[in-house]
């Protein structure tokens, strides 16, 4: 697992926990629903923070005969966890209680005591936004940051990376409801504010959970990787032809990939050795998150002919 990710994830492990404990004081002593729903966002996104971490740890397990290709995985499904908890506690409750103080709706008292709050909030976060960014834009590798987020196989990056932005827009949500409920004199935007946290986290929770079903399922190293290994056996002049070339993330930094290639004819099974034992070598020197390959060597007419039958499989 990379080092960054676990560094930005203790990083908001250990802000959101005592910005949660900070809140839940301001909302009991203030009895502001829009804080009530951010002191519950703050222990959400801290629980999700912990399920990271364990997520990280069952993770980097050794491969054993039970799962032969590791436990890689781990962290996908409990970054999927995260992305329900996310949906069901936090939304969920925020949602409920604005729905609450909007037909019950009460006066804020003390509203002070939750602008200082929710600022300072707002400087613990953004500090430990800005760190998760900066762990994130080292793998950009020059893309778009839409593309790189749609792109990455760190969950728990761009988990921490969203939960702390919705953080972020959650606070100004909350700030600026308590403070048109204080100077409106309308208590019931305090409510309004609630709903609209809920609105947010539902939202990061669905964006979350697309992205992390994406990766459950399996996807394909990225375009970058796919280019170099073609390069390398390109090199290789015997080579002829690449039948098939699969890959598929089994982790973060944990790809599978496999080759189906195609020799020249009449070479000695010597030469074929050395060639697959030197294409391994230079592949996973360039990209050490290439953890195993399995390199298959077939005519091209035979794998066509294969893939016909099995075409026709399919069709019946």
């Amino acid at each position: 697992m990379a080092t960054g990710s676990k560094k930005a994830t203790y990083a908001a492990l250990t802000g959101n926990a005592l910005i949660a404990i900070t809140k839940f004081v301001a909302s009991w002593f203030t009895g502001s629903s829009a804080m009530l729903s951010e002191a519950i966002h703050s222990v959400v996104d801290t629980s999700n923070q912990v399920l990271l971490l364990y997520g990280m740890h069952r993770s980097e397990q050794k491969a054993d005969a039970a799962h032969p290709f590791g436990y890689g995985r781990e962290l996908y499904f409990w970054s999927f966890v995260v992305a329900i908890i996310i949906f069901s506690l936090g939304a969920g409750l925020s949602i409920y209680e604005g729905v609450l103080k909007v037909q019950n709706p009460g006066i804020v008292s003390s509203p002070y005591v939750n602008f200082i709050v929710l600022a300072l909030a707002l400087v613990f976060e953004g500090a430990a936004t800005s760190f998760a960014f900066m762990e994130f834009n080292k793998r950009r590798r020059g893309k778009g940051w839409i593309e790189a987020i749609r792109e990455s196989k760190d969950a728990a990056l761009f988990t921490i990376l969203f939960e702390d932005t919705a953080a972020i827009i959650g606070l100004i949500i909350a700030f600026v409801g308590l403070a048109a409920a204080h100077y409106l004199d309308m208590p019931i935007l305090d409510g309004v504010a609630s709903i609209g946290i809920g609105v947010v986290l539902a939202l990061t929770a669905m964006f979350l959970a697309y992205e992390t079903k994406a990766l459950l399922i399996g996807e394909a190293a990225s375009d970058y990787l796919l280019v170099g290994v073609k390069g390398f056996v390109a090199d290789e002049g015997i080579v002829t032809r690449i039948n098939e070339l699969r890959t598929m993330h089994m982790g973060p930094d944990d790809v599978l990939l496999a080759l189906s290639l195609d020799f020249e004819d009449g070479i000695a099974v010597g030469r074929v050795e050395n060639a697959i034992y030197k294409l391994e070598n230079n592949i996973k020197g360039a990209f050490p998150e290439v953890k195993r390959i399995f390199i298959e060597v077939q005519a091209a007419e035979h794998h066509a002919e294969i893939l016909e039958a099995e075409n026709a499989l399919d069709n019946d």
